[in-house]
């Protein structure tokens, strides 16, 4: 425009956008306003008929490395014919054209220290499709999804994927954790956080501290967070309720004394741990955690110099690299479940983590082998973590109410009890599933 200005020799001057969008019939009228002696005449739009609601403003970009990308601020809005049902949209997307995608991670996270961003998932296209389906698909808390692993990966590309698998299932329950109160959204984003860690862990002898540090720090605080609204839920929602009918049909009458105070107690301290979880889900924070994960995950080789040990680490067929650590964290397990169906409360939560960091682990690596040979060993290590968890739910509820109206009270000593009880009727169900594991064949073992 400045050009055309520069070069202009007429007495008068008229812009307009050269792809129509102003109508050329209204050059007329405008020179006919000038003529009556107006120096500046402005036209605004009366209809806009046939044209799109959305506006992009793009702006071309080159990294020091010389990665070229682009970024677009896009506002309008997704409308349905006849103004049915609209939605409003306002975000920024950075598209890359070539080099290397943590640049754009990186970018984001600086935009997001300084303006509110929240992360979205769903395509414009996805959003209007809903929009205007007669009966939009109410949402459901995401659930662990296998990353998607050729049997040749090598680990830097296997363990890029697991990351980026755990994370879509952590940020893909966040809308939902921050707007729903169903508990199975704060579920299943404490799995994925979970997950999450234990992948990080993968990477602990691969990653620069300096790298991987701060990201497991963050991912702590979320994990800490989403454990204490977690653990309420339980309580409140399964243990306090299977405890009561326990009672009821017992008829032990004593043994509900101080459990109406203590489900008071325990419904406040829900609220505000729910209140807690969705405003970190809602904060910066989150999000730079969100976006500082998948940096790491886009980064070449996770930023790990070539040819050191590491390089040639994340270098190997995945299969190679998840071999021994599989064969590891299974010894792991046999030796703290040694004796398990006897075991007191502080061996049997031992024995669960083991057995949690074996079945990640599984999880992560179980589509670089076969299926047939997967099924069988992931069946009995879930069957024995279920009923160790089940175990464990009821102690962590006695400690809980031991923090909530005191060690001391009743209702305490009621779940104290409980939970004594619960390992003593399980005890054969337990044992049972510890056998049933030892009988099944690890995957990775070769034939």
């Amino acid at each position: 425009m400045s050009a055309g200005l520069d070069l202009a020799r007429g007495e008068a001057i008229i812009v307009l956008d050269a792809d129509l969008q102003d109508p050329p019939e209204v050059v007329l009228e405008l020179a006919a306003k000038w003529r009556e002696g107006f120096q500046v005449v402005h036209a605004r739009r009366s209809r806009r008929d046939g044209e799109s609601t959305f506006k992009r403003t793009t702006v071309p970009l080159v990294f020091a490395d010389s990665t070229m990308a682009s970024l677009a601020l896009d506002v309008g809005t997704i409308r349905l014919p006849h103004g049915r049902r609209a939605v409003a949209f306002c975000e920024v997307e950075i598209e890359l054209e070539s080099g290397h995608a943590h640049n754009l991670f990186e970018l984001a996270r600086a935009l997001a220290a300084d303006i509110d961003l929240v992360p979205e998932a769903a395509s414009k296209a996805a959003r209007g499709y809903a929009l205007a389906a007669a009966a939009p698909p109410l949402p459901q808390p995401r659930r662990a999804v296998d990353a998607e692993l050729p049997k040749s990966a090598s680990t830097c590309d296997a363990l890029a994927a697991i990351l980026r698998s755990c994370l879509r299932q952590v940020d893909g329950n966040a809308d939902g954790t921050a707007t729903d109160d169903d508990p199975e959204w704060i579920h299943q984003m404490r799995i994925g956080t979970r997950r999450l860690r234990a992948c990080l862990s993968l990477l602990r002898d691969i990653v620069p501290e300096a790298t991987l540090a701060p990201i497991v720090t963050e991912v702590r605080w979320l994990a800490q967070t989403l454990g204490t609204a977690r653990d309420l839920d339980v309580l409140a929602a399964e243990t306090l309720p299977g405890l009561a009918r326990a009672l009821r049909s017992t008829g032990e009458a004593q043994g509900a004394q101080g459990l109406p105070s203590l489900r008071a107690r325990v419904a406040r301290r829900r609220s505000d741990a729910r209140t807690a979880v969705r405003v970190a889900v809602r904060s910066r924070r989150y999000v730079d955690l969100v976006l500082a994960v998948g940096a790491l995950a886009a980064r070449p080789h996770f930023g790990v110099d070539a040819g050191t040990p590491a390089a040639r680490a994340l270098g190997m067929r995945a299969r190679v690299f998840a071999r021994p650590l599989l064969a590891h964290r299974q010894r792991v397990l046999l030796r703290r479940g040694a004796g398990l169906p006897a075991a007191a409360p502080p061996a049997r939560h031992a024995a669960r983590l083991a057995a949690k960091r074996l079945r990640y682990a599984t999880e992560f690596f179980a589509p670089l082998f076969a299926r047939k040979r997967t099924r069988a060993y992931q069946a009995a290590l879930e069957r024995l973590q279920d009923v160790l968890g089940v175990l464990n739910d009821a102690t962590v509820a006695a400690d809980l109410a031991a923090a909530l109206v005191g060690a001391a009270a009743p209702a305490t000593a009621t779940l104290r009890g409980w939970s004594a009880a619960q390992a003593a009727m399980r005890s054969d169900e337990l044992a049972a599933a510890w056998h049933h594991f030892l009988d099944a064949r690890p995957f990775w073992a070769r034939k």
